[in-house]
């Protein structure tokens, strides 16, 4: 990418290969009857590509002035990322308390939140317990008895957090969820941004995501997945920024020539240290967060390793390494185990603090006592702490019930159909009369009010083929974006197809939307066309590409309603059941 291109930027450039290493072989061997080849970019701009800047030629013919414009560009970095922030912000905070009412499986997480951050641990409520904390809200009393939970408890503090600052409440329990909902559509701006070298890139994939109905209901319901999304975004974004820095410390110390040209030189690409990588050690933090939600984070933590070896790995190969693996496993291997493994551990075992505090006496968290009764015997006992016996003990029957689980559930799906929006989850759903609820007053049968956990169609159909494209741009162009947005997709997606027999929902692709919303951004920016295509392309490409963003807005404030619980006559909401399996 040149710092000319417009701002609308195809992906398709070869940012880790010269124009000369791009030439076909057979013109590589005409040099030596007298060939002379394009002169070789200078690595700098390989290892650290110029953010991309709108074309001249589109300010003049706006009749803006070149410092107006530069000051225009030089905003959009974050600007741009914050408008689209505001507007995620906005339509998620919007009536969060609607439905006034414990949906799905805030059953469980609202008030194992309010329990975890008042006692340390879970408790068993009674069956009625919803209509009470719905009548008194924080009044309520809390049982005493440990409550058996499968999953860890940071989500569960991170939901807690928003009860503690609002009440115990359907806007208390779902405001950190739709705070984090919001923040990950920055996040996504600004990493897009990074990867493509494109703020309209960037803003358009943050665009996406917000208008996306799944990331949209499940910031507005206290359920852990969309915690652990928040988390995973995160941790993929340090990441990114660790590879940026990275690679600005080889270019840096790579030899200029006399034509003020960085080469690439061997004895620097393997022997540059880059200290102690503070951004690695955060995506350690953010992943150990992530998997002290939901345990599915520990095979987003393994894949996002080994892309983290991978990237150093060619970034050393690109300043001119010869054995890249090797300098990698002398000089960095050791940091990103470091950095990631023992710092995901502790930060999950810290996240059990509460638990580990609580008493012992039969009062405390589920099975805390265990190590003092039933693990007594134990031949471990002498090597560790009755706490670790304990929890381990914990661990394990939860591991158990996972694997297990195959009861089953109206709503179950296979996760060959979440691509393509097979079988969306209703959290909620009211059939109020005319004149009720919202339901108009002239309506001659009952309305239906519906909150359905469904992805915005025309955006996951259209991601549907946007994964073809970046398997391709990383199979056969080499393209490390592809790669990067390939791997968090497959980290997300992929283990579930191991427990097909289990009971599990479409709601846990939140995990791995961010990544598809990047891949449709990838894709529309191939769609617009390169830099150096013609206008007619360019203005064609543009068209069909407005086009599909369009439709795609279009789609979401289709399905407004069930997305928000809004009421409408029952023949409208049976025209938004485009497929029977959404029934």
């Amino acid at each position: 990418m040149t710092s000319t291109a417009s701002s609308m930027d195809s992906t398709d450039t070869r940012q880790d290969q010269t124009p000369q290493d791009q030439r076909p072989s057979w013109q590589q061997r005409l040099r030596r009857f007298g060939y002379s080849a394009a002169p070789r970019s200078d690595v700098r701009d390989r290892l650290v590509p110029p953010y991309t800047r709108p074309n001249p030629r589109m300010w003049a013919a706006l009749g803006i002035r070149k410092p107006v414009a530069d000051y225009f560009v030089g905003w959009s970095a974050w600007g741009g990322p914050l408008l689209v922030t505001f507007l995620a912000g906005w339509i998620r905070f919007w009536h969060l308390g609607s439905p006034k009412a414990v949906i799905f499986d805030e059953t469980y997480y609202a008030k194992d939140a309010w329990a975890i951050v008042h006692r340390g641990f879970e408790v068993s409520w009674d069956k009625n317990a919803n209509d009470v904390i719905l009548d008194i809200g924080s009044k309520v009393r809390i049982p005493g008895d440990a409550a058996y939970v499968v999953h860890p408890p940071v989500g569960k503090y991170v939901i807690g957090l928003g009860e503690l600052m609002f009440g115990f409440n359907p806007y208390g329990w779902r405001f950190m969820t739709a705070l984090l909902g919001t923040l990950s559509v920055l996040m996504l701006c600004r990493i897009g941004r990074r990867i493509f070298r494109s703020t309209f890139l960037g803003c358009l994939a943050g665009a996406l995501m917000a208008v996306d109905g799944l990331a949209f209901v499940m910031a507005r319901t206290s359920l852990l997945d969309g915690v652990l999304m928040f988390f995973v975004l995160a941790a993929f974004g340090c990441l990114v920024v660790d590879r940026d820095k990275t690679r600005e410390k080889l270019a840096a110390a790579l030899p200029v020539d006399a034509d003020g040209q960085a080469r690439p030189d061997r004895h620097v690409a393997e022997t540059t240290r880059f200290g102690w990588r503070p951004w690695r050690w955060l995506a350690g933090l953010m992943l150990g967060l992530a998997i002290g939600t939901k345990w599915n984070g520990l095979y987003i933590m393994a894949a996002f390793c080994v892309m983290a070896v991978l990237w150093d790995v060619g970034s050393r190969k690109v300043a001119g390494a010869r054995h890249p693996y090797v300098a990698v496993l002398k000089h960095d291997l050791g940091l990103t185990f470091l950095a990631t493994i023992p710092v995901a551990i502790a930060t999950y075992l810290l996240s059990w603090l509460g638990w580990i505090l609580s008493p012992t006496d039969g009062t405390g968290g589920y099975y805390r006592n265990w190590a003092a009764t039933d693990g007594k015997d134990s031949s471990w006992s002498w090597l560790f702490p009755d706490w670790w016996r304990s929890l381990w003990h914990y661990e394990h029957q939860v591991y158990e019930f996972h694997v297990g689980l195959t009861s089953p559930h109206t709503y179950q799906s296979n996760p060959w159909s979440w691509i393509v929006d097979g079988r969306p989850v209703s959290y909620f759903y009211e059939s109020p009369a005319a004149g009720k609820d919202g339901c108009p007053v002239d309506a001659t049968e009952k309305c239906a009010r519906e909150v359905l956990a469904i992805g915005t169609p025309l955006l996951w159909w259209a991601a549907a083929f946007a994964v073809l494209y970046v398997l391709w741009r990383w199979f056969f162009r080499r393209d490390w974006r592809a790669g990067a947005i390939a791997c968090g997709i497959a980290a997300g997606y992929l283990p579930w197809f191991m427990y097909q027999e289990r009971t599990i929902f479409f709601f846990y692709a939140v995990v791995f939307l961010p990544f598809l919303c990047l891949a449709v951004a990838m894709m529309i920016g191939a769609l617009v066309g390169p830099p150096g295509a013609s206008d007619t392309r360019r203005v064609a490409g543009a068209t069909g590409a407005g086009v599909l963003v369009l439709l795609i807005a279009w789609n979401f404030i289709y399905f407004w309603p069930l997305y928000t619980g809004t009421a409408i006559p029952i023949d409208d909401w049976r025209s938004r059941m485009w497929l029977d399996t959404w029934v």
